[in-house]
């Protein structure tokens, strides 16, 4: 065997050690380059986003709620996927306020027309809907604004969702 390595010699040569380590610098930096590239195809609506406020109007009733005093409510986007969670801050004790929802599914973003698709919800009736909103992002801000109609429930509404990106979690 040392025979065989000593004529052989190129695994311990100096000129094989350069090359090889310039081969896994060169790979080291390509690989870097190709992450740091890859977000630019990346929803520019990508993140976590916390609900402030909403309006529904619904038969000439309008509904303002402020999701900064009694409930939390938060939206997460990827490139292709969205959930929704929102949960009371007595931690369910009051039976008076308790609220929870959840939900997801997949989207569709073209120019300021989202499209969210409705794969789960803890109100199942919900599931397997569409929802097309007209969404606008100024700074950290996000507007959702478009009529959520879930057949054979009576829910025929304009639904005004306002949101604020969370810092620091992207």
């Amino acid at each position: 065997m040392t025979v065989i390595f000593s004529i052989a010699g190129l695994p311990h040569s100096p000129i094989f050690k350069k090359t090889t380590h310039m081969r896994l610098t060169a790979f080291l930096i390509t690989l870097l380059y190709i992450s740091c590239t890859n977000n630019k195809n990346s929803s520019p609506i990508a993140g976590t986003w916390r609900l402030m406020s909403g309006t529904v109007i619904e038969k000439n009733d309008t509904m303002i709620t402020d999701y900064t005093k009694d409930k939390q409510f938060i939206k997460i986007i990827n490139d292709s996927h969205f959930s929704f969670l929102g949960h009371d801050l007595n931690k369910g004790k009051d039976s008076a306020t308790t609220f929870f929802s959840a939900g997801g599914g997949t989207y569709t973003l073209k120019d300021s027309a989202y499209t969210e698709h409705l794969e789960y919800c803890n109100d199942r009736q919900w599931e397997k809907n569409d929802f097309s909103f007209t969404i606008t992002v100024h700074n950290d801000t996000l507007v959702q604004q478009g009529v959520e109609k879930v057949e054979g429930t009576g829910i025929n509404r304009l639904n005004i969702e306002r949101y604020v990106r969370v810092k620091g979690v992207e």
